[in-house]
């Protein structure tokens, strides 16, 4: 089993190309946040695996939520940067970080790793 480095809250597995890494600190040098595919991949199948509800197992927190605010959780459920879901929902980057920074204060979230596990506790989005 491969382990993450943890930089600044950001996460990338040890094995990430030197190309890849790069890329990385790029994106952070931006102000955007970083969860590499692989470690996203490992957080969908342990929650899917969970028998029993987690904390944000209720739908309705997810009421709070815009529906922008909603498909912008779903992207970052993806593992997207804030550049590609700017790219996949066709606003800026900047705009998408803004949703993000609205998600983590309305879904009291410390990073985008929770909102990771929100998403999929709260049947956002499922595996697959």
């Amino acid at each position: 089993m491969t382990w993450p480095y943890v930089v600044v809250r950001y996460f990338l597995l040890k094995d990430t190309a030197p190309e890849e890494l790069l890329a990385a600190i790029r994106i952070l040098a931006a102000g955007d946040a970083l969860l590499a595919p692989g470690i996203t991949r490992r957080l969908i199948r342990e929650f899917a695996s969970r028998p029993e509800p987690g904390a944000y197992s209720s739908p309705k927190l997810l009421q709070a939520l815009s529906p922008r605010e909603q498909e912008v959780l779903a992207e970052v459920a993806g593992g997207w940067s804030n550049a590609e879901i700017g790219e996949r929902l066709h606003i800026s980057a900047a705009t998408a970080k803004t949703h993000v920074s609205h998600l983590l204060m309305k879904l009291d979230a410390h990073d985008r790793a929770q909102l990771v596990m929100i998403a999929y506790e709260t049947k956002l989005v499922t595996p697959g």
